[in-house]
């Protein structure tokens, strides 16, 4: 009887706890269809799930991700890890926004600076032979809207 009692009082502060932990870390995220009750042609799709869990790390952690280079007031600078031959960066807003078709005048000032880092970073590197590009929702590994620089080094 005791044992029962401990457990359903662990569990019971368990959930509260997670409740409030996942309150707290997705407050500012946009809403993605990872459940649905009723039909869902994307529902528990992985790039929303990237989305989602790099939206709360962009925003809770911001510089202290690892292979962060640049960080502003609205942007994130990541080295891409797994680029061989090319420079290759990935820039990131700090407000969630899932691809180009979410741009509004509230968060336009985001994605603006996502165009003056990028430059930064050309002009810094002296970058010549550069792509500078967004994949759409149909293309997109994470649903978190993000620049690719990819330059010859």
């Amino acid at each position: 009887m005791v044992s029962t009692r401990r457990w359903m009082i662990s569990a019971t502060v368990s959930l509260l706890v997670g409740i409030l932990v996942g309150g707290y870390l997705f407050a500012k995220s946009q809403p993605r269809s990872i459940l649905a009750l009723n039909r869902c042609d994307h529902c528990l799709s992985q790039a929303d799930l990237a989305g989602l869990l790099g939206s709360a790390g962009v925003q809770r952690l911001g510089g202290h991700l690892p292979f962060v280079v640049l960080e502003t007031d609205r942007s994130l600078v990541l080295q891409y890890p797994f680029a061989a031959r090319h420079r290759h960066y990935v820039i990131l807003p700090k407000r969630d926004i899932k691809d180009l078709g979410e741009v509004s005048p509230e968060n336009s000032p985001d994605v603006v600076d996502l165009l003056y880092v990028a430059r930064y970073l050309i002009e810094k590197h002296r970058l010549r032979n550069y792509r500078l590009y967004s994949n759409g929702p149909g293309g997109q590994a994470v649903t978190y809207l993000h620049f690719h620089l990819v330059a010859d080094r």
